[in-house]
């Protein structure tokens, strides 16, 4: 368990490396969101499926992977929806551009951490470590995103650090409840996998790659086909 919640915040932390190219490089920045984006997309993709969707299938009913997937793909869609609907004066120190992707990227972590716990329960040797290293390097360029408009409302390189890092505290969280879930009742694997496949494949398609799209559709291109075969390598190199 205590590996477990130290791999989770490692997962966490690699959010505030996002901040660093922003640091470093300012508004400039800003220029390479679109090609960190489509290498999220992907990272993400390729985890949801090799990662979760695959084994989810090995160990139950269809009807419970595609019940899972449901549900994550329900949650995200209605947490988004939701924070839609934020009054305009929701705002704080770092605008509100800032402050809402740090909400919608705060509720996204927590199904990604529902599959840390979940793979990890199911095989940390292998399965456990792929998607940790999935999640970690996707969850740096969510970590540009959030970073990137509150430098540009004047926040220190050091708030843009640690809000990073703060909108993926729920993680480690999510990963003790469903390391915890699974572990005590086993028919909750194959549903927990769909639910974070789900959760995670919807805010690829529906939000990540739409609006790295509408920036640049060619740096979003060189994201995907750069990530996809390499989490792909990862993944067999891995055994997964």
């Amino acid at each position: 368990m205590v590996e477990l919640v130290l791999l989770a915040s490692a997962t966490a932390l690699a959010t505030g490396l996002g901040a660093i190219p922003v640091m470093l490089l300012g508004d400039r920045a800003q220029s390479m969101v679109p090609l960190l984006l489509g290498i999220a997309g992907g990272v993400m993709a390729v985890a949801s499926v090799m990662g979760l969707i695959i084994p989810a299938f090995d160990r139950g009913s269809a009807a419970e992977v595609i019940g899972g997937l449901a549900i994550g793909v329900s949650f995200l869609l209605v947490a988004r929806r939701y924070l839609s609907h934020l009054p305009r004066d929701f705002s704080q120190a770092g605008g509100r551009t800032g402050l809402l992707v740090f909400l919608v990227l705060l509720v996204h972590s927590l199904p990604e951490g529902f599959a840390v716990g979940t793979a990890y329960e199911a095989d940390p040797a292998q399965l456990g470590i792929f998607v940790v290293i999935a999640i970690a390097i996707q969850n740096i360029p969510e970590g540009t995103s959030v970073a990137i408009p509150l430098a540009a409302s004047g926040a220190s390189g050091r708030r843009q650090f640690w809000m990073a890092v703060a909108s993926s505290t729920p993680q480690p969280i999510g990963a003790v409840i469903a390391y915890l879930l699974v572990q005590e009742i086993s028919a909750l694997l194959p549903i927990s996998f769909g639910f974070a496949a789900g959760a995670m494949l919807a805010l690829t398609l529906v939000e990540i790659v739409p609006d790295a799209w509408k920036e640049s559709p060619r740096q979003t291109c060189l994201g995907l086909v750069t990530s996809i075969p390499a989490m792909v390598a990862l993944s067999l190199a891995l055994g997964v």
